[in-house]
């Protein structure tokens, strides 16, 4: 019996149906995690939405566990994120073993000083079911479970989606639909678009059990082990004591075979030991790819997370990589919907996140590479690297179990003003995430909960000063005096920022200019 009880959520008749309704500003097809994390960051910008979805549950099973700082830093705006901290388990260390001896160990966040941890441990279940609770709570989402999209014509001024649910079909006309929907995306396939990308052929098996014994907090992944001597194994615990165990099968695996439940048992008592007891909670057997659309912007219909892209699940980037899309998405749609910016600010979405989605592919790629090597040459290459690490610290760095998921770089977009050839040291570039750190009187509060909904301008000056001539709906944040965000951010007296509403880095500068920030916010929203 499984840990988690799943609500089902009521199915209403739409208003469609009986000739209500009318035409919806955004049409959100899916209620995964992308889906209503989109919905939600919309309606901080006053836009309405209604997400469509063809169950009437949250996710089944855990499958997205590893929710990162950027990612929790993004629901931390509609209130959820505490909720889903104080439920998960939050870890920063993990252990890479050889056979059954440890190689070494490794920090995720070394620095202090941060809101939020490196990653939290938490089901993808509960993640959604969150995100539901918010979403229902707020008057401009509209969540609509049983509502199977089975039509989608796109036209000049918008889209028409055609529903069907338990009480018949309906029409929903929307200005924009974004498809939410996952790598089977319903909506890519009505339209007919390609979604090229890599097949790689090993299997391998997740268990989710609950162990009745003391549990490990950090991530662990073997090479070798005793207990599955041919192969990878990666441990990761999970809330209500579930653990995930991950074992690589080999592309011959039969996946039927391997999931009954004798055969997962064996292998867990081989790695667990004769007096260990548990419960099943979950299990699948799964192959992957690494996908990408060509366009992420079709007209009207906009692509969003897996429904775009696909990477394999080493290093927590698929999920991390959905929220991180519709979080630079959803600032860019608002007003584009409140004209404050022309159409065309959405081509900088497709560029930035197909950007994004490359580097997590590649990244991903890489880690696949290692764990399960395609050639002769490359395993003894990856066996040779094993064995030299424990002693060498230069193997260690070319081990590769997942690099785990940060924000990515989208150095050169259009909408950033490059540097101007000041120096440097460090400090976040145009086109690279924000910093958090401790600020206030004796780093009382965050500088994540100091940045505004929309643009910041980030000022860093000996006194509190105010920001004169900044762009109207601009928040001015001042910074004062020595502590972490000022070493973070390589700040002197007049060091200024401009950030955007997604939390990366527009510009920078050694001196305060209202004119030349009004010219980046201008290139920020299309608008230059």
């Amino acid at each position: 019996m499984g840990s988690y009880e799943y609500r089902h959520y009521p199915y209403t008749r739409p208003a469609e149906l009986d000739g209500g309704g009318g035409r919806r500003p955004v049409v959100i097809v899916g209620a995964g995690m992308a889906g209503p994390t989109l919905a939600l960051a919309l309606a901080q910008r006053g836009v309405a939405s209604v997400v469509l979805d063809e169950d009437d549950t949250v996710s089944l099973g855990s499958r997205s566990i590893c929710q990162a700082k950027h990612s929790l830093e993004i629901w931390d705006r509609f209130g959820v994120a505490s909720r889903m901290v104080e439920k998960g388990i939050t870890w920063e260390q993990g252990e890479l073993y050889l056979h059954d001896k440890p190689v070494f160990r490794f920090n995720l966040q070394p620095e202090p000083g941060h809101k939020f941890p490196a990653f939290v441990n938490l089901q993808q279940y509960y993640v959604e079911e969150y995100l539901y609770d918010r979403c229902l709570s707020e008057p401009l989402v509209e969540l609509r479970f049983r509502n199977k999209v089975v039509a989608v014509t796109p036209d000049g001024e918008g889209v028409a989606v055609e529903v069907e649910t338990p009480d018949g079909r309906y029409t929903l006309g929307a200005d924009w639909l974004v498809a939410c929907d996952g790598v089977r995306s319903t909506v890519r396939h009505l339209l007919n678009l390609p979604y090229p990308g890599e097949v790689f052929h090993d299997r391998f098996l997740i268990a989710d059990i609950r162990l009745l014994s003391e549990l490990p907090k950090e991530r662990r992944f073997w090479f070798y082990p005793p207990f599955h001597p041919t192969n990878s194994v990666l441990l990761h615990r999970q809330a209500d004591n579930v653990l995930r165990v991950d074992f690589q099968l080999g592309p011959d695996a039969d996946p039927e075979e391997e999931k009954k439940p004798e055969n997962i048992d064996r292998r867990l008592r081989q790695m667990f030991g004769p007096d260990a007891r548990w419960e099943h909670e979950w299990t699948s057997v799964y192959t992957f790819t690494c996908r990408m659309m060509e366009r992420f912007v079709h007209g009207r219909v906009i692509f969003a997370g897996d429904a775009a892209h696909v990477v394999s699940p080493f290093g927590a980037r698929g999920g991390n990589g959905a929220i991180a899309d519709v979080d630079n998405l959803a600032w860019k749609l608002a007003m584009v919907l409140g004209k404050a910016a022309p159409a065309s600010l959405l081509d900088s979405y497709c560029s930035e996140r197909r950007a994004a989605a490359r580097e997590n592919i590649l990244n991903s790629t890489r880690s696949t590479d290692f764990i399960t090597p395609k050639f002769p040459a490359s395993r003894a290459f990856r066996d040779a690297t094993l064995a030299l690490a424990r002693d060498f610290p230069f193997a260690r760095a070319l081990i590769n179990s997942g690099r785990l998921s940060v924000p990515t770089s989208q150095a050169g977009s259009p909408l950033d003003t490059p540097d101007d050839g000041t120096n440097w040291a460090r400090g976040p570039a145009p086109g690279q995430a924000m910093l958090d750190a401790p600020v206030g009187r004796e780093g009382g509060s965050w500088l994540v909960d100091r940045l505004g909904r929309d643009f910041t301008v980030l000022a860093f000056a000996d006194q509190d000063t105010p920001l004169a001539g900044i762009p109207p709906g601009t928040t001015g944040v001042c910074i004062v005096g020595d502590g972490l965000a000022r070493e973070r951010y390589d700040a002197r007296p007049g060091t200024t920022y401009l950030i955007r509403p997604d939390r990366y880095v527009a510009a920078r500068w050694r001196r305060f200019d209202a004119a030349a920030i009004g010219a980046a916010m201008r290139r920020a929203t299309g608008n230059g």
